[in-house]
């Protein structure tokens, strides 16, 4: 079904997406977004799945966009391609999606981290911006979501030299949730993707859509749209169960309705 991915299904409702283009560091060509939409659109229409787990492998998560794509290409065909549409559709996605980042995130594959909502990385990691040493810049959100988490000052320093970041740096800047040795980083997002999905899936689904609304909203907008979010799970059935359960002392079975 993939030509530049491998896809699983593994216990504990969790989809894991690899890229798969070693012989090109996973650089990131239309082929390969087109079926990480593919793939992510798959798990989002399967009950089964309630957390996605996007990585790599060791070498690099994505060392950034092909740029044999690039060679040539002028204004008219970039605004007339449809390259940002699978980013937005990934930005979209309602499962929780967690990156799992070993050694190049860079560029692109930066981008595609930031896309996700958790990024777990290992120490090998190296996360930058380093278009501009090809005469280029960002443009699929390094300059925008890369700001918001790590400054002002910091991102103009990695966007405008090409600076990389190791992955202790990039922890300490708040740009990745936990640095892990390489033989574990995989294994630690699995984990923390099977521990969203024993949790309540609407529930999941709403919170996942409030602190995103964060990122884009004055304050007083932002609490007016968690509070509409937390009204809506008292009409779900989930709720009722995990009051019923934290009450009588058990587990509870979410229906995800």
């Amino acid at each position: 079904m993939y030509e530049n991915l491998i896809v699983e299904t593994l216990e504990g409702g969790v989809g894991l997406i690899r890229i798969h283009r070693p012989k090109r560091l996973n650089a990131l060509n239309q082929a390969t977004m087109d079926e990480i939409v593919r793939a992510v659109r798959a798990f989002e229409a399967d009950d089964a799945v309630r957390a996605i787990v996007l990585t790599g492998d060791e070498r690099a998560f994505a060392a950034g966009a092909d740029v044999t794509e690039m060679d040539g290409a002028n204004v008219p065909e970039m605004l007339s391609g449809y390259r940002f549409e699978q980013w937005e559709t990934l930005r979209r996605t309602t499962k929780p999606l967690i990156a799992a980042v070993s050694g190049f995130a860079l560029g692109g594959g930066l981008e595609l981290a930031m896309l996700c909502d958790i990024i777990v990385a290992s120490e090998t990691a190296r996360l930058g911006q380093p278009e501009i040493n090809l005469g280029i810049m960002p443009g699929a959100g390094g300059t925008q979501r890369l700001t918001r988490q790590v400054g002002k000052y910091l991102a103009m320093e990695m966007v405008l030299t090409g600076r990389m970041l190791t992955a202790e740096e990039a922890y300490r800047h708040g740009l990745v949730n936990r640095v892990v040795p390489v033989e574990f980083y995989l294994e630690e997002a699995i984990q923390i993707a099977r521990e969203i999905a024993k949790k309540a899936p609407v529930a999941v689904r709403l919170a996942k859509d409030a602190i995103l609304k964060a990122e884009d909203t004055p304050l007083e907008v932002g609490l007016a749209y968690e509070r509409h979010n937390f009204y809506l799970l008292f009409g779900t059935e989930d709720k009722q169960e995990g009051i019923r359960a934290f009450l009588e002392k058990r587990k509870p079975e979410w229906k995800g309705r």
